[in-house]
């Protein structure tokens, strides 16, 4: 017994030589882990019962992107190593990613081939087999040639240039990009980065974005005046700060202002695509357009709704919020009222208590095809796999 009791003394001197508050937060993150990890695999669970066994798809075989999501929420699990054999079932779902490689390197069937193929792109990055090389390479230089660039090359003439829309850029017309495919493109593109440490991928690595017009499409996204060019530009309080869809459109409608002024209404899904945005693009936390995009998110907190938008997009809002400020390492968003919000705790918390009896999630609003419970689902796990890594 005295091997035990030495052990117990030292763990206990240990513990007694740590701050309060520190062992009592430690004790509290350890314990939400354990349930996050607990609540991702009933998703998973629910996933493997939920996928076509004939084709290996999820949800809608048109839409690879719906498979690649639930591959990346497979292989973001929790105390998954590196390197190790996914599920069967995963091993499946990417042997339908690869029958959908399309000879121009993209992975889509026959529309939004950006949204499709970018998506697929960042599964194949989390799970690089050595038979996926070539896919991903191939794949990578197939999304670089979304971005668009009208009017005169190399220019920024057009208030769409350097953003990425669904499909390629000869079928954008008119002109069109948007803030959420162009996330998932640098997404995938931020994934892809590991495949340059391997030797066939060295000659590949001079094709990259026009990263300028990149940060000159995301600041004609945010009603920030002081980096935005565009006319729509609002400095109102409502709305100042956030993001909007794409340049001139907001998907949340529009404030009318005195003097007759129009405001396009910042939204929360949006506003964290546009904080990640910036990440991606090499922005930091620090930049005075990620500040004041934080300030909105602060000030507009909540778990319940996508703010603006009410149920509209709510779960991808939770995505891409989980995914900014951990980017980000943001740990804390302050309220209007200079409270300041454990935004980890508040969301992962409210997405336990939403998770359903088969493990899922659903959004009783069909928008954005969020009442598709795979759909929601994945982006759901990959919110809670992003907090979980955090904590």
């Amino acid at each position: 017994m005295k091997p035990i009791f030495i052990r117990l003394t030292a763990l206990t001197l240990t513990l007694a030589a740590l701050p309060a508050q520190a062992t009592t937060l430690t004790g509290k993150n350890d314990s939400l882990k354990q349930e996050i990890e607990l609540s991702i695999n009933r998703a998973l669970a629910f996933f493997k019962d939920k996928q076509d066994k004939g084709n290996g798809s999820w949800s809608l075989a048109s839409e690879p992107a719906i498979t690649g999501l639930v591959l990346s929420s497979f292989a973001a699990q929790p105390g998954r190593k590196p390197g190790a054999a996914l599920p069967v079932e995963a091993e499946h779902g990417y042997h339908f990613l690869l029958e959908n490689v399309k000879p121009d390197g993209g992975i889509y069937t026959t529309e939004r081939a950006n949204y499709n193929t970018a998506i697929a792109l960042a599964a194949l990055c989390q799970y690089p087999k050595p038979e996926y090389i070539r896919t991903i390479i191939n794949a990578r230089k197939f999304v670089i040639g979304q971005q668009n660039d009208f009017g005169v090359k190399g220019k920024a003439d057009n208030a769409f240039d350097g953003g990425i829309g669904y499909g390629k850029p000869g079928e954008n017309t008119p002109p069109h990009a948007d803030m959420s495919n162009t996330h998932f493109a640098l997404e995938a593109l931020d994934y892809s980065k590991q495949i340059f440490a391997k030797k066939a991928a060295k000659a590949d690595k001079k094709k990259d974005l026009d990263w300028p017009a990149v940060l000159k499409f995301v600041d004609r996204c945010q009603n920030r005046p002081a980096s935005n060019d565009q006319p729509w530009a609002s400095d109102d309080a409502k709305n100042f700060g956030g993001f909007v869809y794409e340049p001139g459109v907001s998907k949340a409608g529009e404030d009318k202002l005195p003097g007759g002024r129009v405001a396009l209404r910042s939204y929360g899904s949006i506003t964290s695509t546009g904080i990640l945005n910036y990440f991606y693009a090499g922005v930091k936390p620090s930049d005075p357009r990620v500040q004041d995009a934080l300030k909105w998110l602060g000030e507009n907190f909540s778990v319940a709704q996508n703010p603006g938008m009410d149920q509209e997009g709510r779960f991808y809002y939770y995505l891409t919020l989980a995914k900014a400020l951990t980017l980000g390492k943001i740990n804390v968003l302050t309220a209007k009222d200079g409270v300041a919000i454990d935004w980890r705790d508040k969301l992962s918390r409210q997405l336990l208590n939403d998770q359903r009896a088969n493990g899922s999630w659903q959004n009783d609003t069909s928008r954005w095809m969020e009442s598709d419970p795979v759909l929601v689902t994945a982006y759901t796990v990959i919110a809670l796999e992003h907090i979980y890594r955090a904590l």
